[in-house]
């Protein structure tokens, strides 16, 4: 439900899938992620600024700040827009509603990179995507006076908002049968916290094509070849630590899903599901032609519209249940928040989310060297990766809050043993 003033959100219900991060947030810990544009040339903040208010005023579903009601978190719409900041030594950092202004997002720059990074409980990473390119569209008109063709990806920030972009497309499609979120927890990644917050980033840059040829000739799409790469990274760890076969643990792979793929729906809100594939160990060691045949069927099975529906409707069907609606916001905190921990990131030793291919106009392209995806640190686990493809290049960002680099290290090592070129950046010890 929505109430309206004009063309803004008066107040808004939280969707589905973000009525879980306020119950889960801690202090040092908000599900994060950033999108990032390199530019050819050094941003201008001023400019930078004025593209804000212009795309802010586009999107009315980033306009709102989270308030705390009796029985449920709402989002209220929140005046004016976050300051336009210089970028931290780090991405994803802890933010703070409060010093920035009630706002759930924060727009940054560094040198010819701008960088969006949003709160969960506002969109996922489609919805954020928009964001960031609508926000760089206007940063070039002003700048450069950029005549760039604005489509569903890139809005027209002269029009008004559609009411449709602010749908809880969730609620719009969920159907009355659900499915058992139950199944076995998952290997969990051991590490050493670093102890003043810091969090390590670690890029590789890979030719599209070499993954995508091989993916191809396997029979597999990109991110199944990519996760049970990740799958065989994680395996051999863990079986590094554990020496008893009996007590391995499976290892499993979060893979987000965009349910827009299979609805038409133009929200801007979250409206995303996941499968978690993977192996277990105890059965015995795995060849790479294995897990990927493990992921490419469960992958195939499990990605079907009934069967997603199925389990974002059981989430849906919970929470309209008449005793929960009225069940004390601070009874339904707790709840959630075991409900995060029991059927969260336990289930999964880590996390890869492809936002697949951008593709930008070219009056738009000439000005963009580079696109990047982080996917912030998860509450549990604390080693994460991004992937998207710009331009030919496959970017993949390994974050973790852990000092050891053991994963995204084996990760690379194992891609280019699978003769596939990688280039290797990072902020931390490599």
């Amino acid at each position: 439900m929505t109430k309206q003033t004009g063309t803004h959100q008066k107040w808004m219900k939280l969707d589905n899938a973000a009525k879980i991060y306020p119950a889960a947030k801690r202090r040092n810990w908000k599900a994060l992620f950033r999108l990032s544009a390199t530019l050819t040339e050094d941003v201008d903040p001023a400019v930078l600024e004025e593209a804000q208010r212009s795309t802010l005023a586009r999107f009315p579903g980033f306009a709102l700040k989270l308030k705390r009601g009796l029985f449920w978190y709402f989002l209220e719409h929140n005046e004016g827009g976050p300051m336009v900041r210089p970028d931290g030594p780090y991405p994803c950092a802890p933010m703070d509603f409060k010093e920035n202004g009630g706002f759930m997002f924060r727009v940054l720059y560094h040198e010819k990179r701008i960088a969006v990074e949003i709160f969960h409980v506002l969109t996922d990473g489609t919805g954020g995507l928009c964001f960031l390119k609508t926000l760089v569209a206007e940063y070039l008109r002003i700048k450069y006076g950029a005549d760039i063709p604005r489509d569903n990806e890139i809005l027209d920030c002269s029009q008004p908002p559609d009411p449709e972009e602010t749908e809880d497309a969730y609620l719009k499609y969920a159907r009355d049968v659900g499915r058992s979120r139950r199944e076995p927890n998952s290997y969990y990644i051991p590490g050493t916290t670093e102890a003043d917050g810091l969090i390590h980033v670690v890029t590789g840059q890979i030719p599209a094509f070499d993954v995508l040829s091989r993916a191809k000739a396997k029979g597999v799409s990109l991110t199944e070849y990519l996760t049970a790469a990740l799958i065989m990274a994680v395996d051999k760890l863990q079986r590094q630590r554990v020496k008893n076969e009996k007590r391995l643990k499976p290892v499993k792979v979060c893979v987000p899903i965009n349910l827009r793929s299979f609805y038409p729906t133009r929200t801007l809100r979250n409206f995303a599901s996941y499968v978690n594939p993977g192996i277990d160990p105890r059965y015995g060691v795995y060849s790479f032609d294995e897990v990927l045949s493990a992921v490419h069927h469960y992958m195939r099975s499990e990605v079907t519209e009934k069967l997603l529906n199925a389990k974002f409707s059981t989430n849906v069907r919970t929470e309209t249940r008449k005793a929960l609606r009225l069940t004390p916001l601070f009874i339904k905190n707790i709840a959630m928040k075991l409900t995060f921990y029991a059927v969260g990131d336990r289930k999964s030793s880590t996390s890869i989310s492809n936002l697949g291919a951008v593709n930008l106009p070219d009056e738009m392209a000439r000005y963009v060297t580079r696109m990047d995806f982080i996917l912030g640190p998860l509450s549990r686990n604390k080693v994460v990766c991004g992937a998207m493809t710009y331009q030919g290049t496959l970017v993949l960002n390994f974050l973790r809050t852990i000092k050891e680099s053991e994963v995204e290290r084996e990760f690379f090592r194992y891609l280019v043993r699978l003769g596939i070129p990688v280039k290797v950046e990072s902020n931390a010890r490599w």
